[in-house]
């Protein structure tokens, strides 16, 4: 075993919350869908055997301390508070124990409610809407309990529902609910509970805020009325649960927001709505003077997602500089979290900045980060890339709530890249009943991923790649100098196929498969792109050819396209300091559901920020030499500047051959996707060969 590498030696150290011991400075924080009290099912709250695997799985590789994704003190289904199912504290004193023998410790995270950044779907917005619907679904599912706010306000979400303003009764039953039921956490030996939250705009962070709060009651109006909700709960657990108990708090320390649904940028000057840095300062102290016992922070709330879910185009460690400034106002220990890298995080540690570093995604991605890090094989680190599509993919576009599949909606925590993450019953690796010769055609992610099933179900692998390099078309989508973790992903990928006895013939281009030897065929052989019957359209760069920089292209660029590939194109021509616009025929950007808000609000608050010039409901006419000929959704026609445009309109599937009793055709090659259906696809096919 290696030794670890003495950058991360900060990291290995003891440290406390209050009286409770944790072994290292790793937090696993929380995420929405691994509530070990279930989430969003239909059958009501319950101990989640495939959320406590998750755990017990992270625990036995090193990790300081777990806390579980929020758990709703009443249940979204049926309206049943939390505290009132004994059974599932039951079970949960049980995995306690199987737990704490790891060495790991355990804080459960309970949440007041979402208030207005609850993500109200397409499916129930409209039955919300009608009173007599929402009257009927009550019962089941309490929509005006859900979306109950400070003050009457626009959802979020869905921009034409009002959430009703929360009633002091129903603030009183919640105050309870988190004291009942963070004893009966603490009499199933759970370590400590984490209060969700003074965080991402959520409920009681709602109420801290001016800007959302517009009561007059004694919850709102002065500043030690609208942080009461928040200090009336602490108070409230440690009158139950003994001083002694440790109380986590979630907070963001900035709000970031400079209006409605507008974040502010990393480096921006601008005016808070939120809570600003001079309110924080004083928020963080009053909120231990309270009894709160740790900080567990980030930044941002829905309005700013990003700050909070940050994806590849926000700054690694980004919340360190604004976390390790609020410290100085504290006592109590403060953990960080937010794209942290861990060089920069154990630098942090030891020099007393912060008291811990949070992670979570990477949790997802690969199980074992922990131990690989100490081991100092931090080569063999699956990257997470940030990318959101998996774990929590709530989409939304202009006039539309959240546009997220029912099947998302209740299966969140998920990963893009690991299938197996939450979803051990469906995804899961048992050696072939009988083996086989497999050839894989199309060394891409899908076709790696192919080859490396079917190689650790025990089969004989042969992968071929016409080019002479592995990647396939994700070389050009990590091409761009923010997709680092992307790179790091493809060289993970060619590392860990040389781990297992496969095969890779490179510059070997497949025309006939049945001269192969090969029991299963798995065609990977992905897409091509689209094309517009446009005049001109041959005098334009494909997007894969700007990627590569087979193409150059000049200051002045219009991208045809404004999906997720054309507003990364723009996005990474603005970073080069060229002038780029975006032409896009639908009314918003990146309108495909599936791509989380908090990637897809970046770049649009981005473009608006900085002024990239963005022609939505518009489409393309013709390209001419210096600029391109555009017609509004009026048919008005006019002209945009451009000495070079770059296409972006989508892929079309290209299988080399069609599906057969023994070919299996898999990820874009079948239908363009992206790396989620890509991965997951892989799987589908190999775990049956």
């Amino acid at each position: 075993m290696n030794k670890l590498d003495e950058r991360y030696e900060a990291l290995f150290t003891p440290w406390r919350i209050g009286n409770v011991e944790i072994k290292n400075r790793i937090v696993m924080c929380p995420m929405g869908g691994t509530s070990l009290f279930g989430w969003f099912e239909l059958t009501g709250c319950h101990f989640d055997k495939e959320a406590a695997k998750l755990f017990l799985e992270r625990a036995n590789n090193n990790v300081g301390l777990i806390i579980p994704g929020i758990a709703p003190l009443r249940d979204t289904f049926w309206g049943k508070w939390l505290w009132q199912n004994e059974k599932m504290f039951e079970e949960l004193k049980v995995f306690m124990d199987e737990i704490h023998k790891t060495g790991a410790k355990l804080f459960i995270q309970l949440t007041a409610g979402m208030g207005r950044s609850w993500a109200i779907t397409e499916l129930v917005a409209p039955l919300h809407k009608n009173k007599v619907t929402r009257t009927l679904l009550k019962p089941i599912l309490d929509t005006s309990h859900e979306l109950a706010s400070p003050s009457p306000q626009p959802s979020r979400w869905a921009h034409d529902i009002e959430c009703p303003e929360m009633t002091v009764e129903q603030i009183h039953e919640i105050i309870e609910a988190f004291a009942k039921t963070a004893k009966l956490c603490r009499d199933a030996g759970v370590d400590g509970v984490e209060v969700h939250a003074v965080h991402e705009g959520y409920l009681l962070d709602q109420f801290s805020m001016e800007f959302f709060n517009k009561r007059t009651d004694e919850y709102g109006g002065s500043f030690e009325n609208r942080y009461r909700f928040a200090t009336e709960v602490v108070k409230a657990i440690k009158a139950a649960c003994g001083s002694d108990y440790p109380v986590s708090l979630r907070y963001s320390v900035e709000s970031k927001m400079k209006g409605f649904c507008e974040g502010a940028m990393p480096g921006e000057v601008y005016t808070e709505v939120g809570r600003s840095m001079a309110e924080s300062e004083k928020a963080a102290r009053y909120l231990q003077e309270a009894g709160y016992d740790m900080l567990n922070a980030d930044n941002g709330t829905y309005d700013s997602w990003y700050w909070a879910h940050p994806p590849m185009y926000m700054p690694e460690s980004c919340n360190l500089e604004d976390v390790a400034h609020i410290k100085q106002f504290v006592d109590i220990p403060v953990v960080c979290a937010g794209r942290m890298d861990m060089e920069t995080g154990a630098k942090a540690v030891a020099e007393g900045r912060i008291d811990a570093v949070g992670v979570a995604r990477q949790f997802l991605v690969d199980p074992a980060w922990v131990t690989k890090l100490l081991e100092d094989r931090l080569e063999d680190i699956k990257p997470c890339i940030c990318c959101h599509s998996g774990c929590f993919n709530f989409s939304s576009s202009k006039g539309h709530a959240n546009t997220q599949d029912l099947t998302d909606t209740m299966g969140l925590a998920r990963c893009a890249l690991n299938p197996e993450t939450m979803q051990s019953k469906k995804y899961y690796i048992e050696p072939a009943k009988k083996q086989k010769r497999i050839a894989v055609i199309g060394g891409g992610i899908g076709g790696m991923e192919a080859a490396i099933v079917c190689a650790k179900r025990g089969h004989s692998v042969t992968l071929y790649e016409k080019s002479d390099k592995l990647g396939g078309v994700f070389l050009a989508a990590a091409a761009p100098s923010f997709k680092e973790k992307d790179r790091a992903l493809i060289a993970w990928y060619i590392r860990e196929l040389s781990k297992h006895p496969i095969t890779v013939k490179l510059n070997t281009e497949i025309k006939d498969i049945s001269a192969l030897e090969a029991d299963e065929i798995i065609v990977a052989t992905g897409a091509v792109a689209r094309t517009i019957p446009v005049k001109g359209a041959d005098t334009a760069t494909e997007a894969v050819d700007y990627l590569l920089g087979n193409k150059t292209v000049g200051e002045n660029v219009a991208v045809i396209g404004g999906g997720l590939t054309g507003c990364e194109i723009a996005y990474d021509l603005y970073l080069q300091g060229k002038k780029p616009v975006i032409v896009e025929l639908q009314d918003d950007l990146i309108t495909t559901k599936g791509i989380c808000l908090a990637n897809t609000s970046f770049l649009r608050d981005f473009f608006k920020t900085n002024k990239v010039p963005v022609y939505l409901e518009t489409s393309l006419s013709e390209i001419q030499k210096d600029c391109v000929l555009l017609k509004d959704k009026e048919g008005n026609a006019f002209t945009v500047k451009a000495d070079s445009v770059i296409l972006s309109v989508g892929y079309r599937p290209s299988p080399l051959a069609a599906k057969g009793k023994h070919i299996h055709v898999i990820g874009d090659a079948d239908k363009v996707g992206n790396l989620r259906t890509v991965i997951w696809g892989a799987w589908s096919v190999c775990m049956k060969l």
